[in-house]
């Protein structure tokens, strides 16, 4: 009797192990639908203590890390991710990382908004674009 009882033990445990199915990866299966646009992050938008450049001009003379918006148009590459930026008062060069596009694409004739801030070299100044819209 002790041999039959733990034989049957022994099959019930290996059938219990055999039969427990193994975790899977969760998601979600079926067609791809584009996500909509969203913005990466939210904050205040409003008056600041510190100001801010609005025009090529200010921007060209300014100190190292001096924020900027600057509205114009991007008239042409210099580079991976270097462009001249044009406004009324002048062009500059600007640098803006491929995740800072957030999606959008502009031509020569797409009125943008730039913002960030002003990287000062010896003798050349440059804007390091943190964000860009479409100009209102």
């Amino acid at each position: 009797m002790k041999k039959l009882l733990a034989a049957s033990v022994l099959v019930f445990s290996s059938m219990s192990v055999m039969a427990a199915p193994q975790p899977t990866q969760g998601g979600f299966s079926g067609p791809h639908e584009a996500a909509p646009m969203t913005q990466d992050q939210g904050g205040f938008n409003g008056p600041s203590a510190t100001p801010v450049l609005n025009t090529i001009k200010e921007a060209s003379h300014a100190d190292d890390n001096a924020a900027v918006e600057l509205t114009g148009y991007i008239i042409s590459s210099v580079g991976k991710e270097d462009y001249m930026f044009k406004d009324e008062t002048g062009e500059i060069k600007v640098e803006i990382d491929n995740k800072d596009w957030r999606g959008i694409t502009v031509t020569p004739t797409t009125k943008i908004t730039i913002r960030g801030e002003v990287d000062k070299d010896w003798t050349v100044r440059t804007i390091d674009v943190d964000s860009v819209v479409l100009a209102k």
